[in-house]
């Protein structure tokens, strides 16, 4: 019987997601009503099922890859692991801007990074062990006739032979969830990754301009010394890190934070060389002052909140809090800034008096370094005012506090 993907890619397949793309919305909200009115027309009940998924799936894609993805096939898998237009464009870009001329993208997925990369110019190789997966990759690359896939086991391939296919870059995403006997969850130890991160940074031995794309919560300690490290972050959601070796480093060592927004892409370094396995410097502590910055996530996790405060003039309100205090709000892409408005215990009474005093009757809650749900907090207050305020949980000068703050006009 074929697969999924050899349907879609028949002539009628392709026929049928031409002819479907008018529903895409529909079939995002509404998945079983595109399958039945095709088997309505007759189409085969298996490829009608095929396509419809695919629809929705392109629908969802759209968010990440924006118009491209009604041009490529997904599944459901590759669609989640792939990634974000914007981040691909970055790394395209560093490899561009790195010289490399052919590069393999070993673990492809359905070829994001990879149609990324032949965007930019560059010649490709990419390779992913499942083959359904590699024939949606070879799909979605088609229209690059530099770029050519490969069905394989990305730990089996020889350095020295892809270095003399004219390979002269890596760009690595091992697989850090189990399989679905084992519920497909998170793995933390980048040695149980698949393949390890000991065995992908190996590699560079032979071809040393070498990308690995990690999870964002990989311990600092675990870094390579002589890499430059990037957290990146997409309309305040943090999305990846990645490893750049070599060439690729085109900051020298260290950490990195990029933060993406809309189209704009800003990047925060560490002032100076430092090793990217290198402890966080702390920021320094101060009071609560008129303003209270909280850090993108990307700065939080590279360790560069010290760096963001000595730019932004603030202080940390609290030992390992990452919230920065100032007397005025900078504009900066690392921070978003809350004007404070009163500073009260963190119980829901007092909390409470102070949004009703204020007129206030919606409120946004966050937390950091306070043990309390947001959700349970906001339901219990009671509130029926028309202004709007932020209550932030957390810790001022070490005892647990609630700020009331609202966000600047």
């Amino acid at each position: 019987m074929p697969t999924a993907s050899e349907l879609l890619r028949s002539p009628e397949g392709r026929r049928l997601l031409r002819d479907s793309a008018a529903y895409e919305e529909d079939a995002a909200a509404r998945p079983l009503a595109l399958g039945e009115r095709l088997r309505a027309r007759g189409v085969d009940p298996a490829l009608a099922t095929a396509v419809a998924a695919q629809i929705a799936l392109r629908a969802r894609a759209r968010a990440k890859l924006g118009d491209v993805a009604a041009r490529m096939l997904f599944t459901r898998d590759g669609l989640e692991q792939a990634t974000r237009l914007e981040v691909a464009r970055e790394h395209a870009r560093r490899f561009r801007e790195a010289g490399a001329s052919r590069v393999a993208d070993l673990g492809c997925g359905i070829g994001s990074d990879s149609r990324a990369l032949a965007e930019a110019g560059l010649g490709v190789l990419a390779v992913d062990l499942d083959a359904e997966t590699a024939a949606l990759a070879a799909e979605n690359l088609m229209a690059y006739p530099r770029a050519q896939v490969r069905q394989g086991d990305v730990t089996a391939l020889s350095m020295t032979e892809l270095a003399a296919q004219g390979v002269d870059a890596l760009f690595a995403d091992p697989a850090r969830r189990s399989g679905a006997a084992r519920g497909g969850a998170r793995i933390h130890d980048p040695e149980s990754w698949s393949p390890p991160l000991s065995q992908v940074l190996s590699w560079r031995a032979t071809i040393p301009s070498l990308g690995v794309k990690v999870a964002p919560g990989i311990a600092h300690a675990a870094l390579p010394e002589d890499a430059r490290v990037e957290w990146t972050s997409v309309n305040g959601s943090l999305v990846e890190a990645a490893i750049w070796t070599g060439p690729l480093a085109l900051e020298g060592p260290g950490r990195s934070a990029l933060v993406i927004s809309g189209s704009r892409a800003e990047r925060l370094d560490e002032e100076g060389a430092r090793p990217a396995c290198a402890p966080v410097r702390p920021a320094a502590i101060g009071a609560l002052g008129r303003y209270l910055g909280e850090p993108d996530d990307a700065v939080i996790r590279a360790g560069l909140v010290a760096r963001l405060a000595e730019l932004s003039g603030a202080r940390l309100i609290s030992e390992a809090i990452a919230y920065l205090s100032a007397e005025a709000p900078t504009d900066s892409p690392f921070i978003t800034w809350f004007e404070v408005v009163d500073l009260v215990p963190l119980k829901a009474k007092a909390i409470s008096a102070a949004l009703r005093a204020l007129g206030v009757g919606r409120v946004e809650v966050k937390k950091r370094g306070a043990d309390i749900d947001p959700a349970a907090l906001r339901t219990s207050l009671r509130l029926d005012g028309d202004r709007e305020a932020v209550v932030i949980a957390t810790r001022v000068a070490g005892r647990h506090r609630a700020i009331i703050a609202r966000r600047p006009a």
